[in-house]
C-alpha cells in the first residue's frame, strides 16, 4: 500500500509540474481594424478599416460560405478601452503575447494606431507582452475589394527600403518599442521578426549589405542596454533554397543563409505559406507537423512551432483556397501537437505562434464569431490554460 501511495504522490507531482510550466502563446495581430489613419481611406472609404470588407463581403463562388460576424462588434481597435477588453480576453483564454504586424511605407509608419493609440494606452497594457513583425511586403490591390475581380497587380507601396531608411526604422523601434517594459524578450534580447527577407535584400542592395545592416542593428540594440537582438525570420515555403536571392549564387542551404545573415530564430506566419490549403484541416495539420520536425532537423537556430486557425482569403480576392472542417476541436489537436513539440525539446524556449488574433479577411482568427462562438479561444485555454 505504501508503495502505491508513493507512486501516486510521484505522479501527482509530475502532473503539478506540467501544469505549472508556462508557455508563451503568441498571436499575430493585424492592425487594420481602426478608423484614425487617413491612409486607410483609399482602401476602405467607410472609415472603419478592413471591417468594411468583413461587413460587405458576399459568397464568392458556388458552395462558398462567408457570413462571419464578430461577437464583440465592429470595434475600433485603436481605442484603448477596446484593447483593454481584448487584452483581458486574450489572457483569460491563454494568449499572453501579441505579435503586431507592423508596416512602414513612404518613409513613415502605416497602420500603427492600433498599437500606439489602442494597445499601449490600454490601462492593462503591461499585463500583455508584445513584439513586432515587420510586414515589409509590397501593397497592391488586395485590400481594395472594389478591385477584387480585376486581374490587375498595381503596386501602391513597395516593401524595399535602403540603408538610410532601414537605420531610421531600427532606431525608432529600439527607442519607441524595445524599451517598453512589456516588449517581448528571450534571454533579455528583444525579439524582432522579419516577414520577407527577399524584399529587404533587394532594398539594401545585396546579401553583404544586409549582413552588415543586421550587424549594425544588433550593435544599436546593445548600445540601448540590451544583451543582444533576437532576430526572427518568417519562413516561406518548405523549399529553403535561397541561392541567387541577390543575383549571386551562394548559400544554397536555407540554414546557412539564415545563419550568415544573423537570424537567431525562426517561425511561420501562416500555414498557407507552405501548405496547399484547399484541403481538410486534418491533412493540413499533418503536413505542418512534418514541416516542424524537418525544420528542427535542418536548422541550427531554434524553430518555434506555428499553428494557423484556417484559411479563406476570398473576402479580399475573387476566389481562394479554403481550408475545410477547421473546427475548434481540430484546432485544439493542432495546438496540442505544438505543445508536445515544445515539451519534447526542453532547451527550446516555450514559444508557440498562432495565426491569428484577428485576421478576419483571411478567415484565420481567434476572436469569437457567430459560427463557433468562443470555440477557438477555448481550444487555446484547454491546451495551455489561462495566462492570468
Amino acid at each position: 500500500m505504501k508503495k502505491i501511495i508513493g507512486i501516486l504522490v510521484f505522479l501527482l507531482s509530475i502532473s503539478s509540474f506540467a501544469q505549472e510550466k508556462r508557455y508563451d502563446v503568441a498571436a499575430f495581430l493585424y492592425p487594420a481594424y481602426a478608423a484614425d489613419d487617413p491612409r486607410l481611406t483609399p482602401f476602405w472609404p467607410m472609415g472603419i478599416g478592413e471591417w468594411e470588407t468583413v461587413m460587405t463581403v458576399q459568397d464568392r463562388f458556388p458552395g462558398h460560405y462567408w457570413k462571419r460576424e464578430p461577437l464583440w462588434g465592429y470595434v475600433n481597435e485603436a481605442d484603448p478601452a477596446v484593447m483593454e477588453m481584448e487584452i483581458n480576453q486574450a489572457l483569460k483564454y491563454g494568449v499572453n503575447v501579441f505579435i503586431f504586424d507592423w508596416y512602414w511605407y513612404d518613409g513613415r509608419p502605416f497602420m500603427e494606431t492600433t498599437l500606439n493609440n489602442g494597445f499601449l494606452k490600454a490601462d492593462n497594457c503591461q499585463d500583455m507582452q508584445f513584439y513586432l513583425m515587420w510586414a515589409n511586403h509590397n501593397v497592391g490591390n488586395t485590400w481594395d475589394t472594389r478591385l477584387y475581380d480585376k486581374n490587375e497587380d498595381n503596386i501602391i507601396w513597395r516593401g524595399e527600403t535602403d540603408r538610410e531608411e532601414f537605420e531610421k526604422i531600427c532606431k525608432r523601434n529600439i527607442e519607441k518599442y524595445f524599451k517598453q517594459p512589456n516588449y517581448y524578450k528571450i534571454d533579455g534580447k528583444p525579439v524582432f521578426m522579419l516577414y520577407d527577407i527577399v524584399y529587404l535584400v533587394d532594398g539594401l542592395g545585396g546579401l553583404d549589405e544586409t549582413i552588415e545592416a543586421f550587424k549594425w542593428f544588433e550593435q544599436e540594440t546593445i548600445k540601448a542596454g540590451f544583451p543582444g537582438l533576437d532576430l526572427q525570420i518568417v519562413i516561406h515555403g518548405n523549399n529553403m533554397n535561397y541561392s541567387g536571392v541577390d543575383g549571386v549564387k551562394r548559400y544554397d542551404d536555407g540554414n546557412d543563409f539564415f545563419q550568415n545573415l544573423g537570424f537567431t530564430s525562426a517561425t511561420h506566419y501562416q500555414f498557407a505559406h507552405f501548405i496547399w490549403m484547399d484541403d481538410e484541416y486534418d491533412n493540413i495539420v499533418k503536413r505542418a507537423i512534418k514541416e516542424w520536425k524537418d525544420l528542427d532537423k535542418d536548422l541550427d537556430i531554434p524553430y518555434y512551432p506555428h499553428v494557423s486557425v484556417g484559411w479563406d482569403n476570398s473576402p479580399r480576392v475573387k476566389e481562394s483556397a479554403v481550408s475545410r472542417n477547421n473546427t475548434p476541436e481540430k484546432f485544439q489537436i493542432a495546438l496540442q501537437a505544438a505543445k508536445d513539440y515544445v515539451d519534447a525539446r526542453p532547451d527550446l524556449h516555450p514559444l508557440i505562434t498562432i495565426n491569428s488574433w484577428n485576421e478576419w479577411t483571411e478567415t484565420s482568427y481567434l476572436q469569437p464569431d457567430n459560427v463557433y462562438g468562443y470555440g477557438y479561444l477555448e481550444a487555446v485555454r484547454n491546451v495551455f490554460g489561462p495566462a492570468k
